[in-house]
């Protein structure tokens, strides 16, 4: 295709408004005399045009031979397959790099609309504000590996909850910069195959016992949680009803679940301790997995995103973080049943301890598999409802 068709002296003598130097270069002149160089192109079938500049041999001007280096620049980046609004070396220097800082505090406002727990939205402004403090006033294009280990390293073994969820927010700034173009290549926050060749898991770092709940709080907490929608804030809250450990909740088919008689039965295969656990199910705990059942998408009471994938236990710790109590772990809410049934019920310790599938010696044994223990630990697991839903009185 022709090229380099005009001279200076005929673009100065010229009174045509378009004026063609060859291979989609032009010079236009405005109605008010403005004269601009531009650079015209199809891509995917789109007619696309690109300012270069005004015409001139002044500062800020462009000359013919400086227009053709720029419409030279442009054509190769279209024989590359690229993008010269993106790609060109002129505007890329002048384009202000996106900063870590500014994208999350964007991926907040606008994802907050989705998020429906009370406490996600200061959780996220804290997590931007202060635990990805060191990442903020770098380009989100430039956020590597290195950048990410030293602001998760102070609180690895500190704070290993924040620290996973820090983790895990970075990582979804940095996807979302990725779907935007404002970076490329693999995530640096990634978990699998990246940063767990560098950093211990977390749950090893915990040291004592599980964060719990003071049991005097928990029918506050609990009012809470049924406020909160969805299939995980139901695990949850079946969880707690049932002093169950998370991962039997999670786990849990429909199969397990005999409605008429209102008994759960986990196999011993599923269980901590190699035994078949039966758990007699409260008014309410039998209510959710009925309305669990009716709507089911799989054999699961609790279906995870992915399909026959359960429930994962950061997304159980993520209610907690909704609903305000990120102190506090899922597990903890079995020693917050413990400590209630101790203190505030007349129940028999057996009973308690047989709840929880727990086996601490030969007489627990005994209770556990005595005809009128699921009797005992239905009466006990009413009480604990009647207390969760704010009916004081003294269990016994």
């Amino acid at each position: 295709m022709a090229r380099n068709l005009l001279t200076v002296a005929e673009i100065k003598a010229a009174a045509k408004p378009k004026l063609r130097d060859g291979d989609g270069l032009w010079l236009h002149t405005s109605k008010s005399g403005n004269r601009n160089w531009v650079f015209i192109f199809v891509r995917h079938g789109r007619r696309r045009e690109m300012g270069l500049g005004p015409f001139g041999s002044g500062t800020g001007q462009v000359s013919l031979a400086a227009a053709r280096q720029k419409a030279d620049e442009i054509r190769t980046i279209l024989g590359r397959g690229g993008d010269p609004f993106a790609e060109m070396e002129e505007r890329q220097r002048n384009v202000k790099p996106v900063l870590f800082g500014a994208l999350a505090d964007e991926y907040i406002k606008t994802m907050s609309p989705k998020w429906r727990g009370k406490q996600t939205l200061p959780a996220w402004e804290r997590f931007a504000a202060t635990y990805a403090k060191g990442l903020r006033k770098i380009p989100v294009a430039d956020v590597d590996t290195d950048a990410v280990v030293r602001v998760l390293t102070p609180l690895w073994g500190s704070k290993p909850e924040t620290a996973t969820k820090t983790r895990e927010r970075i990582k979804l700034v940095l996807d979302h910069a990725k779907a935007r173009g404002l970076r490329s290549g693999d995530n640096p926050a990634a978990w699998a195959g990246h940063l767990d060749q560098i950093l211990p898991r977390p749950k090893k770092l915990i040291r004592g016992h599980h964060a719990a709940i003071p049991y005097s709080e928990l029918p506050a907490f609990m009012k809470k949680l049924r406020a909160v929608p969805g299939v995980v804030a139901r695990a949850l809250e079946f969880t707690i009803l049932t002093a169950a450990r998370s991962g039997e909740t999670r786990g849990a088919p429909i199969a397990e679940f005999d409605i008429g008689k209102a008994v759960w039965t986990v196999p011993k295969e599923r269980m901590k301790e190699p035994r078949e656990h039966r758990v007699p199910l409260c008014a309410r705990a039998l209510q959710i997995v009925e309305e669990m059942r009716e709507n089911a998408i799989n054999d699961l009471v609790f279906p995870g995103k992915k399909l026959k994938r359960p429930l994962s236990d950061v997304a159980l710790a993520n209610v907690l973080d909704d609903v305000g109590a990120s102190a506090f772990t899922v597990h903890g809410f079995r020693s917050a049943f413990r400590d209630w049934a101790a203190e505030e019920t007349g129940h028999q310790r057996e009973v308690a301890e047989a709840a929880l599938a727990h086996s601490v010696g030969d007489s627990v044994e005994r209770a556990y598999r005595r005809g009128d223990a699921l009797a005992k630990r239905r009466k006990l697991m009413d009480d604990w409802a009647a207390f969760l839903e704010g009916k004081h009185g003294t269990a016994t």
